[in-house]
């Protein structure tokens, strides 16, 4: 019988006992309050011999929480070796209220085996085990030469073995042989000591800890068997065909029915978009990405589902579902640039046309390989960033032989490429977009150009819909502004716009809204509130809006990708 609670349990009584030790170091008074006295009952804060390795015990017993919370067996381990040593200590300090609550604690720990079964990074172990001999070492010599720097202030003249031994105690907060004749001398190596011990400690347990970090790559046999599922059921979600991105990895159901692909980033299994595949073996295959998550103590979450999919995953795997914003959706057959409605963008096409400007639309497979590696070069140099970014809604390369039902828009003027878009199949027939990008010195207007050149050659190539950007937080910026709105909805609108300086949220709507589209809502799937924060930076580290590391592609060994996600697609208008 499964019993979370357990994990749940350890991970808030080391948390409390580590913050209790973290606030009597740095707070002395506290030793002299109730608190301070209740706390003294505590398994771990007895072994504090001061106040410095009381706060290294309280951080690294902070660090234990969250990994005791996730239930990973490193961390069950740590504390049920501490444990014991816990209530010795206890009983030797005639403090027998302690050794009780460490023996119940340890019991409980012992009983709940079973709930710690997740599995961290297998590699950590190695680098881990390196990690404490070279810093064992360093801090030995370093030690050493705090110890004897100062040789006037020394009692005595101790030898190298007891400085040394000296060394090795005050790593661990102990004061040794080695006595000084200046107070201050005596302080200033005591706590140099346990900063080193510290910094060794902490870094050691954090890569004992931390979780599995696979290097994300789609095999060629899981593109395979997702392109024929693509096949079948790709008219699903303008989004399915991202998943062919070569740096995430996916999960197939038992059946091979139906897939999820994702990538771990910073601890959090992030997948994009709804499921793929037949919708019946979707729970089956939201299982086993659950199942995997737990082995690995991963955050799962889904950034960009649709509502079919938002709902199958939360009713499936009892997560929760926020929106985040809107897909425009243009349907081919009822699109024009007539009526008043489109009067500005039709003004400002006409105007493009009469530039100068020449478009082309066609299938990737009949674009010549020396014009899409001129398109690879000139895109690279109107990219707007150091990194390419782009994640759930962005494919990571251009003009591969597999990708050839793939659209491409282009327009030149006098012979010279100035701008492209670059779109992924949806199905048979529909198109998503997946690259917009420009030359900053053509006249405004080339991508309103571009996009209605696409829709209206859209009938000839079987396109019948046409997604485009996605646009964050669409409706509070729709409805913020109007008659009525409400106070909060105003302020939400207020920091969006003020956030749109750096990361374009209201610009993206605007340049959507103009064409027309249906809005589809895009959702957010996550298992807590406490979790929102560390997916939503999990998401810009996947995305690339900040770094995560070293760049996935050079983990990778991949080539350099040409992409844009959609999301950060800049239109530039007057």
């Amino acid at each position: 019988m499964k019993r979370p609670w357990i994990p749940a349990l350890a991970g808030y009584a080391s948390l409390v006992i580590g913050l209790l030790d973290i606030a009597k170091a740095v707070a002395p008074r506290l030793e002299h309050t109730r608190m301070g006295q209740w706390s003294d009952l505590l398994p771990g804060t007895v072994t504090t011999v001061a106040r410095a390795t009381s706060l290294v015990v309280g951080i690294m017993l902070v660090m234990i929480a969250h990994a005791l919370r996730r239930g990973k067996v490193r961390a069950w381990r740590a504390v049920v070796v501490l444990l014991p040593v816990s209530a010795v200590m206890g009983v030797l300090h005639l403090r027998p209220v302690t050794a009780a609550i460490s023996v119940v604690l340890l019991a409980v720990l012992v009983a709940g085996r079973r709930e710690f079964t997740a599995l961290p990074d297998p590699r950590s172990r190695w680098r881990a085990l390196w990690n404490l001999l070279v810093l064992g070492v360093i801090d030995l010599a370093l030690g050493y030469l705090i110890v004897s720097v100062r040789p006037g202030a020394l009692v005595g003249r101790p030898g190298v073995a007891e400085r040394l031994e000296h060394v090795a105690l005050g790593l661990a907060g102990i004061e040794g042989p080695v006595t000084f004749t200046v107070e201050r001398v005596s302080d200033l190596v005591y706590f140099s000591l346990v900063a080193l011990g510290a910094l060794t400690a902490v870094t050691t347990l954090y890569l004992a800890l931390r979780p599995e970090r696979p290097a994300a790559e789609l095999t060629a046999d899981d593109e395979r068997r997702l392109r024929a599922l693509l096949d079948v059921h790709g008219e699903r979600d303008s989004l399915g065909y991202f998943a062919l991105r070569r740096d995430k990895s996916v999960i197939f159901s038992p059946s091979g029915k139906a897939a999820v692909a994702y990538r771990v980033v910073s601890g959090v299994m992030l997948a994009s978009g709804d499921p793929i595949g037949d919708r019946e073996a979707w729970p089956a295959a939201i299982a086993a990405f659950m199942a995997e998550a737990r082995r690995h103590a991963w955050v799962p979450a889904v950034i960009g589902c649709g509502e079919t999919g938002g709902e199958v995953w939360t009713k499936v795997a009892g997560l929760s579902a926020l929106e985040i914003g809107d897909e425009a959706i243009v349907e081919v057959d009822g699109f024009t640039l007539e009526g008043r409605a489109m009067r500005n963008v039709r003004q400002m096409v006409n105007r493009t046309r009469r530039a100068g400007y020449v478009c082309r639309v066609r299938r990737a497979r009949d674009v010549p390989e020396e014009e899409k590696e001129r398109i690879r070069r000139a895109a690279g140099l109107w990219r707007g960033t150091q990194t390419e970014r782009g994640y759930s809604m962005a494919l990571g390369r251009f003009g591969d032989p597999a990708d050839a039902e793939c659209l491409v828009a282009t327009a030149c003027r006098d012979g010279d490429l100035k701008a492209v878009l670059h779109f992924v199949p949806w199905g048979a027939r529909g198109v998503s977009l997946d690259l917009m990008r420009r030359d900053r010195d053509a006249d405004p207007g080339l991508n309103e150009l571009l996009i209605a050149e696409t829709l209206q050659a859209a009938p000839s190539l079987g396109i019948t819909q046409v997604s485009l950007n996605f646009a964050m937080f669409r409706s509070t910026l729709a409805r913020g502004d109007r008659l009525g709105a409400g106070p909060v909805l105003r302020a939400w609108r207020s920091v969006l716009v003020f956030l749109s300086h750096w990361f374009q949220i209201e610009s993206l709507y605007r340049f959507n809204a103009k064409f027309r589209p249906i809005w589809e809502p895009r959702f957010v799937v996550y298992p807590n509130a406490r979790d929102l924060p560390r997916i939503g930076v999990a998401a810009l580290q996947a995305e690339a809006f900040i770094p995560s590391g070293l760049p996935l592609r050079a983990r990778l060994r991949l080539p350099r990708p040409f992409t844009h996600d959609r999301a950060a697609a800049a239109p530039q208008t007057p």
